[in-house]
C-alpha cells in the first residue's frame, strides 16, 4: 500500500497484491508456493475527506487511473487540476469510510 495523495479534500492509496507464500525476506515459504501470484490486480482507493466516502477502482478503472498519474507525472499539473480531476472520481464514492 503506497500514500499517492494527500490533501485537505482527498487522500489517494495505491493497493499492490502481495505475493502469497513469500516470507518478508522474499523467498518462497515451500517448493509448492507460485512464482507469480495468480489473479494479481492492484488498484487505488480515492477517499473524499469532505464527505467521509471512499471509492475503490479496480480492474479497467485502475488502468485508466494510473494512465491519468502517468500524465500527472510528465505534465505536473497544478493541485486543482489534480484535486478536480479527483473530484469527478469521488463521484463514484457510495461507501462511508469506516475505521475499525
Amino acid at each position: 500500500m503506497h500514500m499517492l495523495y494527500d490533501s485537505e479534500s482527498f487522500v489517494v492509496v495505491h493497493m499492490l497484491p502481495d505475493a502469497p507464500g513469500k516470507q518478508s525476506g522474499g523467498q518462497p515459504l515451500n517448493d509448492t508456493a507460485p512464482a507469480v501470484p495468480q489473479l494479481a490486480r492492484h488498484g487505488f482507493e480515492i477517499v473524499d475527506k469532505r464527505s467521509g466516502k471512499e471509492v475503490y477502482l479496480d480492474g479497467s478503472w485502475a488502468e485508466m487511473f494510473q494512465q491519468q498519474i502517468l500524465a500527472w507525472q510528465r505534465e505536473t499539473p497544478t493541485q486543482e487540476e489534480v484535486e478536480d480531476t479527483l473530484d469527478r472520481y469521488a463521484g463514484l464514492a457510495q461507501n462511508p469510510v469506516v475505521v475499525h
